[in-house]
């Protein structure tokens, strides 16, 4: 090989016209895939339309938000689920307050401490199996344990507990990835300025990742609140607001469309379409925050 050989430019390789083949392949994929995302979607859009067709009107009203049923029997119009809104936000509060803090501390351990020690695969393992309970389970668990052990009256507390073991494991799953997405470089400059683990752990890895915890935080808090499940075993309805988690009856919005469901009239119908819409726009509130709350808090790279 000559000097002059070396000094060439090698030559673009000619481009080559697509097969017919491979257009017919990707014309038939993309076929396929859009076709998945219709009959995904279709369901979704039928249910969504169907529900606010039917209980919309409902939420349009004052008196929805701002009263109960108090002394109105199934057959008579007017009220609201203010009483059902506020026991299904209490539940769903006292849950995550419970389950928040006890599912970070796993994800840091897991991710920052455990790594492969037998406790870590334990506590994994376990989390794994939590994610895979159904709702009836978590519930018929808490029932024995503090209805028939510990003697303890049903109440919204007890459904709390039951919210807080579906709760935890995708609280902890989420925290778990967001905190392994953080660079390890950022842990070696604070080490390597003297700073404590735990510290860096307080002041650097979880501030990184806060956006995406508070997302997955937020989205959990509103999977557990439409759970039905734990407040049909855990608590009994009542048409009146109860402002005591601990003790009595405390309505819920799914507990409450149940309840109507059962009286079989047109007035109970509407109910439990309202209610329906009613627990859609809280969950989409929710969401919302999540989005809001993730821009807010997260990490400036500029």
């Amino acid at each position: 090989m000559t000097t002059t050989d070396l000094q060439r430019p090698a030559t673009a390789p000619a481009f080559q016209q697509i097969s017919s083949g491979r257009k017919a392949k990707n014309l038939t994929a993309t076929i396929l895939v859009g076709a998945a995302f219709v009959i995904a979607v279709a369901p979704l859009i039928w249910l969504l339309w169907t529900v606010l067709e039917k209980g919309f009107t409902h939420v349009l009203t004052a008196d929805w938000w701002q009263k109960s049923l108090a002394g109105l029997t199934s057959r008579q119009a007017g009220g609201g689920v203010y009483h059902a809104i506020y026991g299904t936000l209490i539940q769903g509060l006292i849950c995550a307050i419970i389950a928040v803090p006890i599912a970070i501390m796993v994800a840091i351990y897991l991710v920052e401490y455990g790594r492969n020690s037998r406790l870590a695969k334990a506590i994994t393992f376990t989390v794994d199996i939590l994610s895979g309970v159904p709702s009836i389970v978590a519930a018929l668990f808490i029932y024995a344990l503090w209805v028939t052990t510990f003697g303890l009256p049903r109440s919204a507390f007890a459904v709390s507990l039951a919210l807080v073991m579906l709760m935890i494991p995708v609280v902890v799953r989420t925290t778990e990835e967001l905190l392994k997405i953080v660079p390890d470089e950022l842990r070696e400059a604070s080490y390597a300025l003297g700073i404590p683990k735990w510290k860096t752990i307080v002041k650097i890895v979880v501030p990184t990742a806060l956006s995406g915890i508070i997302t997955g935080i937020m989205l959990a808090v509103a999977r557990v609140m439409g759970e039905t499940a734990p407040v049909l075993i855990l608590v009994g309805y009542t048409q009146f607001i109860n402002y005591d988690p601990f003790g009595g009856n405390m309505a819920s919005l799914p507990l409450f469309m149940n309840s109507e469901r059962l009286t079989i009239n047109e007035i109970g119908e509407a109910r439990v379409w309202g209610a329906a819409v009613t627990l859609i726009l809280i969950i989409t509130v929710i969401n919302l925050l999540a989005t809001v709350i993730s821009r807010l808090t997260a990490v400036k790279t500029k």
